[in-house]
């Protein structure tokens, strides 16, 4: 499936706003508990997201530059 600039960067702010949410919430955690290992879990989803992310938009950036030389 293929994105739009756009759509990336703005998943890409929505992704990263949830990854901070959930890094603030991890503190009032209890580490052991359910809660926490689930948020822990998914900070390392959302991080992996923003790296594929950022991957996408290099990968497309690099295809634009190559399409425009001549």
């Amino acid at each position: 499936m293929t994105y739009t600039p756009e759509e990336l960067a703005e998943a890409r702010r929505s992704i990263a706003s949830t990854l901070s949410k959930c890094e603030k919430a991890l503190e009032k955690l209890r580490p052991g508990s359910s809660a926490h290992t689930l948020t822990v879990r998914r900070i390392r989803a959302f991080q992996i997201a923003l790296v594929l992310i950022d991957q996408e938009v290099e990968h497309a950036k690099d295809s634009t530059d190559e399409e425009e030389r001549p």
